[in-house]
């Protein structure tokens, strides 16, 4: 489809790591293997560089209980500086301190210091509030944090508390931290709320007023009585919660807020500080989210002036790939080429160039070197399957310098970059090799491998193996398909299929990597057992860029279903599946497009499994659903002809439906109107609820739902013998 990355690109040294032997017996997948009992030990997590790159901390268990551990690259074996029995309800995550090694720990809700050199911590708060979100000023004598929705300033020195604010209110107000939607849709599950400037003499903070937010409510059905949890959520065509980004300063005076518009309905989805620390961007997304503004403000008086604006004709996709420079220029990522590329702008804000080049797209910013001239990024190359690789690259800031390349060949990959020695942790896997994390020093070479847990019980090697293709979809263009044969496979006979997607604008499921427990093991287990897999990517998921995904603009279901309706006719094509014997499934926006397929063509698939779908998507958040079928009063045919509750009389097919009762997420709402309307319409179905699970189910009830799934499939498509159940 592109041009490959141009013949000046300077591969350097290839870096693919080298996975340790393991001795595992090959032994027949269980749902065990699937998910792993609670508790069950694995690798590091949680890694994070100390201030000078110098020392990688993580949390582990080696077999000796939970710990944090430190790692000095060169060094050798990382060292444990403190167990997690030394403190009571042991170690929840940690902050390297921005001047030291001094460690800010949080454990149990409370919050505990770790001196650099000493090995007991220091505890600072003892309340039953919860402190979260700590983060050090940059003098790393001060730290803020949020309690009962305010945000808070403790002092180092003395270990006095005094609030920044005093009017966070449950469900009212919030104070230095995100609300649901914001933590959800716009930062991506982080919550925090609040940013140090770089001279720690200011805290820029959100402030959010809930107050016009309509809530829903969960109930827990396990008391006595039922419990009802109110969540503030505002569903597509309703009200969001007022939010603006306030300043106070410390050494006295009150909080100045931003004049960044009266726009009530518009979106400040980012906050960036200067390196002078007068003044900040604000990234300003209007409710429509076709407009991008990035507002400079002045820190004091909170007067703001436009300083670059992106529009686009469908929605703005936000990023974290912005970074400032010591002069006040500063890179960031634009898809106005129709592919994500990292530009340089100016201190005026005006583009100056493209730094990445064609036939590269970036997925994230991972570190900036402005010393030596170098940004590292991940991405992928444009080109026709390009997409299901990641790759990190080191791009020039100076013109005349051509990008290098860290890794190239099969995998996927992802940088964890120290700001100052520039050492990484590069983390590697394919879809049929386990994940690998090698600590390297700046730029390439051999580095240190990460525990990666204990060894699992199979031998990857012995598994099925993914295959990697295209199909042709009737209209000219190829789509990137994944494929898994079952074990022994015999091209005399015929096999079932199960088809697994997702479906919806700028995302993936064919992936060269391989993930984590759950479907991807499960994948593999249902090969093993008689299956054949099969995922199939539409022309709207990030393999065709910006241009493709704008393809579902204000309507949902019908790209995925050409899409897929073209992977059954290839199935089809092929002699060793039996077409009458297809099934699909997929979870939250992959449920929704699941129950989409089956509606609209009835008879082609013999069964789907749709978990946690959305039904309706007017039940479903304001921020994700309005970006991509616009404001329902504008779309209003639009949303009707997207959700599958429309055509559920349709349905002429095997149904399973599974979703939470504590999903707050997609509301288990959506599954219950579904219910109702599948039985007004006198059709059969099967149903599973799990009593208070959330989105992503965890645990026991995750390894339940795949038994449950297994034995549905098995039983509708037929299979291996042992394809349901299997051995425990």
């Amino acid at each position: 489809m592109r041009s490959p990355l141009a013949t000046a690109l300077l591969v350097v040294m290839v870096l693919i790591p080298q996975v340790a032997s393991l001795q595992a017996a090959t032994h027949e997948l269980t749902f065990a293997d699937v998910i792993p009992d609670v508790g069950a030990r694995s690798g590091p997590y949680d890694l994070a560089w100390n201030h000078d790159g110098t020392r990688l901390g993580y949390l582990y268990d080696d077999g000796g209980g939970l710990a944090l551990w430190v790692l000095v690259p060169g060094e050798g074996s990382a060292r444990s500086r403190l167990a997690g029995e030394a403190l009571t309800e042991g170690i929840d995550a940690f902050h390297w301190s921005p001047v030291d090694d001094t460690l800010l720990l949080e454990s149990g809700g409370d919050l505990f210091l770790l001196p650099a050199a000493q090995s007991r911590p220091r505890r600072l708060t003892r309340t039953d509030a919860e402190e979260s979100a700590p983060h050090f000023a940059g003098d790393g004598r001060r730290i803020a944090f949020v309690r009962d929705h305010d945000l808070q300033l403790l002092d180092l020195s003395d270990g006095e508390i005094r609030p920044l604010t005093r009017d966070g209110e449950t469900d009212v107000r919030l104070n230095g931290e995100t609300d649901w939607i914001y933590w959800e849709e716009i930062w991506g599950r982080d919550s925090t709320g609040f940013w140090w400037s770089p001279d720690g003499k200011r805290i820029a903070f959100y402030q959010f007023d809930e107050t016009p937010v309509e809530s829903y409510s969960l109930l827990d059905t396990a008391p006595q009585y039922p419990h009802v949890k109110r969540q503030k959520y505002p569903k597509a065509g309703t009200a969001n919660p007022r939010v603006r980004v306030g300043i106070v300063t410390l050494a006295g005076g009150g909080i100045q807020w931003l004049e960044t518009g009266r726009d009530d309905d518009g979106y400040l989805a980012r906050v960036h500080w200067h390196p002078d620390s007068r003044s900040l961007v604000v990234e300003r997304l209007n409710r429509e989210q076709d407009r991008l503004d990035l507002l400079t403000c002045e820190a004091r008086r909170g007067r703001c002036r436009t300083l670059h604006s992106e529009t686009w004709p469908t929605w703005v996709n936000l990023g974290n790939d912005f970074a400032f420079l010591s002069d006040g220029s500063f890179v960031r990522g634009s898809e106005r080429s129709g592919w994500r590329r990292l530009d340089l702008h100016g201190p005026d804000g005006h583009l100056q160039r493209t730094l990445t080049p064609d036939g590269w797209a970036v997925t994230s910013l991972d570190g900036v070197d402005e010393e030596r001239g170098w940004v590292v990024v991940t991405g992928f190359r444009s080109e026709e399957g390009g997409a299901r690789e990641r790759h990190i690259v080191r791009v020039p800031l100076r013109e005349g310098q051509d990008l290098e390349a860290y890794t190239e060949g099969r995998g996927w990959s992802s940088a964890l970059v120290a700001p100052e020695s520039g050492s990484w942790v590069h983390t590697w896997s394919t879809a049929d090799t386990p994940t690998v994390r090698t600590v390297r020093g700046a730029g390439m070479g051999a580095g240190t491998e990460l525990p990666s847990g204990p060894p699992p019980a199979f031998a990857p090697e012995s598994l099925p193996r993914w295959e990697f293709f295209s199909i042709p979809d009737g209209s000219g263009q190829r789509l990137p398909a994944s494929l898994l044969k079952p074990a022994g496979f015999d091209p005399e006979s015929t096999y079932p299929v199960i088809m697994y997607h997702y479906g919806g604008p700028g995302s993936q499921v064919v992936t060269d990597s391989w993930g984590s427990r759950g479907r991807g093991i499960w994948h593999k287990m249902m090969a093993q057992r008689g299956f054949i897999i099969l995922s199939v990517d539409n022309p709207a998921s990030i393999f065709f860029g910006k241009k493709g995904e704008d393809l579902q603009h204000r309507r949902f279901g019908e790209i995925n279903l050409a899409a897929q309706k073209a992977a059954v006719g290839w199935l089809k094509t092929q002699p060793w599946v039996d077409g009458g014997r297809i099934g699909l499934w997929g979870w939250s926006g992959g449920g929704a497009n699941t129950l989409y397929c089956l509606f609209n063509a009835p008879g082609l698939w013999r069964a789907g499994v749709a978990g946690a779908p959305v039904t309706d998507w007017r039940l479903y958040d304001t921020i994700w659903t309005e970006r991509y079928l616009d404001h329902p009063r504008d779309n209003a045919e639009g949303y009707q002809a997207s959700s599958p509750l429309t055509h559920a009389a349709h349905l002429d097919d095997s149904l399973l439906i599974v979703h939470g009762t504590g999903d707050d997420n997609v509301h288990p709402q959506n599954s219950l109107n579904l219910v109702d309307a599948l039985v007004e319409n006198e059709k059969m179905f099967e149903v599973a609820f799990y009593p208070g699970q959330k989105h992503g189910f965890k645990g026991l009830p995750a390894r339940h739902f795949y038994r449950r799934m297994s034995a549905f499939l098995q039983r509708e498509l037929g299979g291996g013998a042992t394809a349901a159940n299997g051995s425990e």
